[in-house]
C-alpha cells in the first residue's frame, strides 16, 4: 500500500495500516501491557518508514493503547489495580448515559443483531472470540448514540481494560458464563423495550460486579504487567 494519500497528506494510509496492526495486536494480547513497542522493528516487519510508524503510535496513544514515554519510547498501556478500579467506576456513570441516549435511536435490526451475537456468545466456548463479540455486543448498543465525545471516553475506556477482563475470563472459565449471559439477556430486553431507566440500572450492575471481581485478583495486574526493565518487544503480525 502506498505511503502517500494525496488527500491527507503523505504518510496518512500508512499510518492508519499500521495503527490497525497494532490495535489488534494489544486487542487480541499478542502485546501484553507494560511491553516496549519497537519503532525500527515494526517499520522493518511492515515495510513502511519511521514516520508513519510514529503517526501510528500517536493516534493508538489518543485511544488508550500506548504510553509514549520522552527518552523512552512506546509501551502498551498498563494500569495497576487501583487505576483499573477507578477506570471501572467512570465507566459505571458514563456508558449508562451513552446507552440512554443511544436506545431512541436503535431499530429492529439492530435489536436482532443483539440477540444474534448474544446466541453466538452462550454457543461458544473459546475464550478469546468471547471478547470480541462481548465487545461487539456492548458497542452496538451505544451505537445510537449521537455525542462523540462520549464515544471516544467510552471507547478509551473499554481499549485500557481489555487485557484485564482477558485475563479475569481465562482465571474464571465458563463457571460464571450464566450470570453474562443473564445480565446480557435483561439489558437487550430493556433496550428492545426502550426502557431507558431499566437498561441503566442493568448495565450499571453488569460493569460494577466486573470491577469488583477484579478487586478479588490482584495478581492478574502483577502478573500481566511486566516491569519494563525486563526489556519485552513488540511482535506486529
Amino acid at each position: 500500500m502506498s505511503e502517500v494519500d494525496s488527500a491527507n497528506g503523505p504518510t496518512t494510509v500508512a499510518s492508519h495500516r499500521i495503527a490497525a496492526h497494532i490495535r489488534e495486536d494489544i486487542l487480541s494480547g499478542r502485546l501484553l501491557p507494560g511491553v516496549r513497542i519497537r519503532q525500527e522493528e515494526i517499520a522493518e516487519r511492515l515495510g513502511a518508514s519511521r514516520l508513519p510508524v510514529r503517526e501510528a503510535l500517536r493516534m493508538l496513544e489518543s485511544e488508550g493503547l500506548v504510553e509514549l514515554k520522552a527518552n523512552s519510547g512506546a509501551w502498551v498501556s498498563s494500569m495497576d489495580m487501583q487505576e483499573c478500579d477507578f477506570v471501572y467506576r467512570i465507566r459505571e456513570r458514563i456508558e449508562p448515559m451513552a446507552l440512554a441516549e443511544s436506545i431512541p435511536h436503535l431499530n429492529s435490526s439492530v435489536h436482532d443483531r443483539l440477540w444474534s451475537i448474544q446466541d453466538e456468545i452462550e454457543a461458544n466456548e473459546d475464550v478469546d472470540r468471547f471478547l470480541v463479540l462481548d465487545r461487539e455486543l456492548h458497542l452496538l448498543t451505544y451505537s445510537g448514540c449521537e455525542i462523540p465525545q462520549l464515544i471516544t471516553m467510552v471507547t478509551r475506556f473499554w481499549n485500557t481494560t481489555q487485557h484485564y477482563r482477558r485475563a479475569y475470563a481465562r482465571l474464571t472459565g465458563p463457571d460464571r458464563t450464566w450470570v453474562i449471559n443473564y445480565e446480557h439477556r435483561l439489558l437487550i430486553e430493556a433496550i428492545v423495550r426502550k426502557d431507558e431507566i431499566d437498561a441503566e440500572r442493568c448495565l450499571t450492575g453488569h460493569i460494577r460486579r466486573t470491577r469488583t471481581e477484579l478487586t478479588k485478583h490482584p495478581e492478574l495486574f502483577d502478573s500481566t504487567n511486566p516491569d519494563s526493565s525486563r526489556g519485552g518487544s513488540s511482535k506486529v503480525r
